[in-house]
């Protein structure tokens, strides 16, 4: 409802036109940016698991395909996500405790590497508008949420962590072999955080997927006609993912995305009918990659459950 007001406040023929305006070709490369943008990520998640892995690159990438597309076009929260993707990847091979400790890993590094982002964000803002009133409550929010994430870090970390036992305590009156489950994902993590080099590479692959969402805001930005440099676009994807941080409960981030484009856009100088512009064209991206990907997903898994029955 808030998107569709932003979309009305606007102007809906102007939002249309500057979505539409991106022609077939445009609207190809932006899609195909995204494609590039997966390969990254599942890089990402396949660097965490085991080295005497059996399983190929492709099997991650397509996991994060999955997780993606739930958490953008399913009425889930992006934790929906998480579990649709993990669960993904254990049909074609990844054993379940493997993917749900490094799922557990993957979003801590996503995470990290986002406030990473969120700092430059704000260096770029402090540069082009010193005396915005966004830098310091921005600056405390990243204080605190670099403080949760290495707080995250040590909740998982020990082979009896207090999150590992809080999980025995939330699920062991309602899955038969939760002890069982909860400690060969312990075992897991702990054998991922003992190997720190992976969890770094992971969290600088992380960090380097986000400069790209930052180019393809720049992508979509220019296509639209805007008259912005690389930085300036992505000082807006940095701050635009600082506030939808917050909303993270929040199915598809609906109406908060278009919210937090309009306001972040208007800091660097951008038309409210151009960042809702960008926010719609960046919503056709996800349902068009979404879709068919959840329809595959959907078949494979029905193809499996088919192959397991008697």
């Amino acid at each position: 409802m808030l998107g569709t007001a932003l979309v009305g406040w606007s102007g809906f023929e102007k939002t249309a036109d500057a979505t539409v305006s991106v022609g077939a070709w445009g609207f190809t490369a932006v899609c195909a940016w995204q494609l590039v943008l997966f390969a990254v990520l599942g890089l990402a998640w396949y660097v965490l698991l085991p080295p005497d892995r059996s399983w190929r690159v492709w099997v991650l990438v397509w996991g994060r395909m999955v997780r993606d597309a739930a958490g953008n076009c399913l009425p889930f929260s992006l934790v929906g996500g998480f579990v649709l993707g993990a669960r993904a990847v254990t049909l074609h091979g990844v054993p379940w405790p493997a993917a749900a400790a490094s799922t557990v890993v993957g979003v801590t590094a996503e995470f990290l590497a986002q406030i990473g982002l969120c700092v430059i964000g704000v260096l770029i803002l402090s540069t082009r508008s010193p005396s915005s009133s966004m830098i310091l409550p921005v600056g405390l929010g990243l204080v605190a949420a670099l403080i949760a994430g290495l707080a995250s870090v040590w909740l998982q970390r020990g082979a009896t962590s207090p999150l590992m036992r809080l999980s025995h305590r939330m699920l062991g009156n309602w899955i038969s072999d939760a002890e069982t489950q909860i400690v060969a994902i312990q075992t897991k993590l702990t054998a991922i955080y003992g190997n720190l080099w992976r969890v770094a590479l992971c969290t600088a692959l992380h960090l380097l997927a986000w400069f790209g969402t930052g180019f393809a805001s720049w992508i979509a930005f220019r296509l639209l006609g805007a008259d912005i440099d690389f930085l300036g676009a992505l000082g807006i994807e940095a701050l635009l993912h600082a506030v939808l941080a917050t909303a993270i409960l929040v199915p598809g981030y609906a109406g908060v995305q278009e919210a937090a484009y309009v306001g972040v856009g208007a800091l660097f100088g951008q038309p409210p009918e151009l960042s809702l512009g960008v926010s719609l064209l960046r919503r056709a991206r996800d349902l068009t990659l979404g879709v068919p990907i959840l329809l595959i997903w959907q078949s494979v898994e029905l193809h499996y459950r088919r192959a397991i029955q008697p």
